[in-house]
């Protein structure tokens, strides 16, 4: 599940408790976050369809904590 940018999904993910931040490339803030389970690519690219964008890239970067931050981008 996709979890919309705001103070406590933010504050979540300070505490350790989601394992992605959805990142869009140009932007500072993130605009969501997630566990980074298969049916959360599914529904990233599902979004990104039908807004419109074709052949979308996912661009994973692993953190030291073993987090991730995915970077959407064409």
């Amino acid at each position: 599940m996709i979890y919309p940018y705001d103070n406590s999904t933010q504050t979540r993910w300070d505490r350790g408790e989601f394992k992605v931040q959805l990142n869009q490339p140009n932007n500072p803030r993130p605009f969501g976050f997630c566990d980074g389970s298969p049916e959360d690519v599914a529904e990233l690219l599902s979004i990104a369809e039908a807004e419109g964008a074709e052949d979308v890239k996912i661009h994973k970067k692993v953190l030291k904590t073993g987090r991730e931050v995915w970077t959407l981008g064409g």
